[in-house]
């Protein structure tokens, strides 16, 4: 997926706006793949892509202790290091600026994108429609109300093809 660009007369590619900081926030799916590449085609050094994990606080119970909450970079910040990079090492993406968080995803990625002074947010959304969006809710929608950065939000492919086959049923 090509995103628009500029072209210096040297036939150097340059984003239609300086980008120094492109936060990603990804959930390990399928389709965080698309918003990691379009951040990368954003910036001159990968390094400036922060690929960021958020762990739901719920799921960050120790083991020894069934209702006992893990201090935050215990058990977590191993788990969830271990398995952003082997993520990022199966989808042969290199160089990027790694980073977990605990927290709601909507209010973590803002804080993280406002710390990192980040240009830009790249997600995807899942594109859940009626009563599973009413009921899970759309983090792309939260983090768009509650960032100070431009935020560009990616349409998953498999969305896009559902909802153009057309699931309508004929009139009597």
């Amino acid at each position: 997926m090509a995103l628009p660009v500029d072209v210096f007369l040297d036939n150097t590619p340059m984003a239609l706006f300086p980008v120094k900081c492109v936060v990603v926030p990804i959930d390990v799916s399928e389709s965080s793949v698309a918003a990691v590449a379009a951040a990368l085609e954003l910036v001159s050094d990968s390094a400036q892509v922060h690929v960021l994990h958020v762990v739901l606080p719920s799921s960050t119970f120790s083991p020894e202790g069934e209702w006992a909450p893990l201090r935050e970079g215990e058990v977590v910040g191993t788990v969830s290091r271990t398995e952003l990079a082997d993520y990022l090492e199966r989808h042969h993406i290199e160089g990027v600026t790694q980073a977990i968080e605990v927290g709601d995803p909507a209010s973590t990625v803002a804080a993280y994108a406002k710390k990192h002074r980040a240009d830009l947010i790249v997600i995807p959304s899942h594109g859940y429609h009626g009563i599973k969006r009413m009921i899970m809710g759309s983090v792309a929608e939260q983090i768009i109300r509650h960032c100070e950065c431009a935020v560009l939000v990616l349409h998953r492919s498999d969305s896009l093809a559902q909802s153009d086959r057309g699931t309508t049923t004929p009139l009597p």
